[in-house]
């Protein structure tokens, strides 16, 4: 707790134990002429005072009066200077007239207990506010105090925004990581649970992106940087958590707009049911205290607390997840994802190549990737780099010489004087014999022929991340009607990956303004209610991004501008955390409606209670605070995230 819920316990505990000992010093106390006091059969006063014994009574509002004080002075003064700056209808209004109408009709002991319990909810609701707000404050932490510059050979205390691009920073064990960048030198792993959301360290190494927010935990690092603070990974993860609760969703605007015409409806209602049958049968007592039962049911805590409590435990759950919702408006959206739209490359794929299959002639596998490796020794292209990772050895320079470009067609070289060509058909074309094998081959193909004399190809492909079959099959699973991806690659490579992942519909060869387009066909079919949720990870994805009724980037690896445009961020680049983020709105959701009904219809049920004379002013106060303490019981099971 904190010290001003703590305060605010101690002040409930002492207005209780005045409250218990006020409800037990009895009306009249009758003293013998021996003054002592006799709980026996007391006799009428008038034979008591006949004996010569003496009665002694104290008016019963003075008993209760510092109790009531001790727990309702701050809600009687928010009403008065509420009153004083036009803002009459609100809970401190309806507590205060409810309670002070109790006191002046003598019902002392239940205007205590209704601002008693009153304030025992407005407790609960603080420290449940304060559970909710722990998840999203853990990533308030990751923010760097300081960042260690080395400057003319020695090491700075700086404050990170005092960083320029390009200079080197130094990482100890055990700090965090205050800014991005690229490792110069050292070895560590890095503990990434605050971006991530997952536990298991990474390691980085010479050449590796470092990402602010992680704590360095083994190694000392020297970081090159290569963002200013402003726009490092850590400052737009704390803009986008600082600015969720900005947006809110309809469920909470529209309990919002609600309070503020049921409030003085209530009100007015009350003032009606006093005045009114008083006025036909004259018993003004019993009305007004039936109007001041129905204003401590009517207060519309348990909605007004309950549901926006509902959407930051939400969002708080997720952000422990790993995943970034920038308001509660998206997290309502995403609770009705009917359609998902996936980019491919970088989102689905890896994003990078590497031998998928290996079709031998007259060789073995071995030596046929061990001759492309070599040919293609010399190359920078990634269908180059994946062809030498695949073999697995050094390549010895010592082996290949000769070596030859031919532009638009492969390579020639000679590898331990044998003539090696390696590339695409129209490069073997010139072979004596030559047919295409090759033609259903899904990725870039790279064949190679040894002497004159083919000897098979190499399919190099960009691989399908591990969890995106869940991810599709979760999707399914959660009720997601229709999934498609949109692709700039080949037809063929776009159906292929589709049929391995489950994919329903799949477009090809698309440029970032032909993938508009089909979102905008594929928004125009959508059933009604139902949301498209487009996930990509490229700069060219951020027009889609913002077009989709909930745009979804992948965090770690994806670009800036996808980031910004994006309305929920995953920040570990793992595709399978989006069925997770559906099943946190729709539990999101299910319990706010749950909220909802549960309040309105004991709200209802109790206010023609009230009305009619058939509820007092403790169920009052249940109907009130104890629905209020329900609803948010329920509300914080949006914090739990399986």
């Amino acid at each position: 707790m904190t010290k001003k819920q703590k305060k605010m316990l101690a002040r409930i505990l002492i207005a209780g134990a005045l409250l218990i000992a006020a409800s037990l010093v009895p009306e009249r106390i009758y003293l013998t002429p021996t003054w002592v006091l006799d709980f026996g059969n007391l006799p009428f006063p008038e034979e008591w005072a006949a004996t010569g014994g003496t009665i002694y009574s104290c008016p019963r509002i003075l008993l209760f009066l510092p109790a009531y004080l001790i727990i309702g002075w701050d809600v009687l003064w928010k009403a008065v200077r509420n009153i004083a700056h036009g803002q009459v209808f609100d809970e401190n209004f309806l507590m205060s007239l409810a309670t002070v109408g109790a006191l002046a009709l003598g019902e002392y002991a239940e205007a205590v207990g209704v601002m008693l319990f009153y304030q025992v909810g407005e407790l609960f609701q603080n420290y449940a506010v304060g559970k909710s707000r722990q998840s999203i404050a853990q990533l308030m932490d990751i923010r760097p105090d300081v960042a260690n510059v080395e400057r003319n050979g020695e090491i700075e205390e700086v404050d990170p925004e005092e960083v320029a691009i390009g200079e080197t920073i130094v990482i100890r064990p055990g700090e965090k990581v205050p800014l991005d960048g690229v490792v110069l030198e050292g070895i560590s792993a890095v503990d990434t649970a605050a971006l991530t959301g997952e536990s298991v360290p990474r390691d980085v190494a010479a050449g590796g992106e470092l990402l602010s927010g992680c704590v360095n935990l083994t190694g000392l690092l020297k970081v090159r940087v290569t963002k200013e603070f402003g726009q490092s990974t850590v400052a737009k993860i704390l803009d986008l958590v600082e600015n969720a609760s900005s947006k809110k969703a309809r469920a909470e605007n529209f309990i919002t707009k609600f309070a503020r015409y049921y409030t003085p409806a209530v009100v007015f209602g009350a003032l009606a049911l006093a005045i009114i049958p008083s006025l036909v049968d004259g018993r003004w007592q019993m009305w007004i205290g039936r109007a001041l039962t129905f204003l401590v049911i009517s207060c519309p805590c348990a909605l007004v607390i309950s549901i926006p409590l509902s959407f930051f435990g939400g969002i708080g759950g997720a952000s422990r997840k790993g995943i970034l919702v920038k308001g509660g408006n998206y997290l309502e959206l995403l609770a009705d994802a009917g359609v998902v739209v996936f980019d491919k490359t970088g989102t689905l794929t890896k994003g990078t190549f590497a031998v998928s299959e290996v079709h031998p002639v007259g060789v073995s596998e071995s030596e046929l990737l061990e001759l492309a490796a070599l040919a293609e020794r010399h190359s920078s292209h990634p269908i180059a780099q994946s062809l030498r990772t695949a073999w697995g050895k050094e390549c010895d320079p010592q082996r290949v010489s000769g070596v030859t470009e031919i532009a638009g067609q492969g390579v020639r070289a000679l590898v331990d004087g044998r003539e090696v060509l390696a590339g695409n058909a129209r490069l073997m074309a010139s072979l004596p014999g030559w047919t295409d094998g090759a033609a259903g081959a899904v990725g870039t193909v790279v064949h190679v022929a040894a002497e004159g004399r083919y000897i098979g190809y190499v399919t190099v492909a960009d691989q399908i991340k591990e969890t995106a079959p869940k991810a599709l099959a979760d999707l399914k699973a959660a009720g997601v009607r229709r999934t498609v991806m949109l692709t700039g690659d080949s037809e063929a490579v776009g159906r292929a990956v589709a049929a391995k992942l489950g994919i329903d519909e799949v477009h090809a060869g698309l440029l970032p303004g032909d993938k508009v387009d089909q979102v905008e066909a594929l928004l125009a079919s959508k059933r009604p209610r139902e949301q498209l949720v487009f996930v990509g990870d490229g700069i060219n994805d951020a027009p889609v991004l913002s077009r989709a009724d909930v745009g979804v980037a992948m965090g770690a690896l994806g670009s800036d501008a996808a980031i910004e445009a994006a309305d929920v961020v995953l920040m570990d680049d793992d595709p399978s955390k989006l069925a997770a983020a559906v099943s946190i709105a729709r539990k999101c959701l299910r319990i706010v409606r749950e909220n909802i009904v549960f309040a309105l219809a004991v709200k209802g049920l109790f206010l023609i209670l009230g009305a009619i004379g058939r509820s007092t002013m403790w169920m009052a106060v249940f109907a009130d605070v104890g629905v209020a303490v329900i609803a948010i019981l329920n509300a914080m099971r949006a914090l739990r995230v399986k």
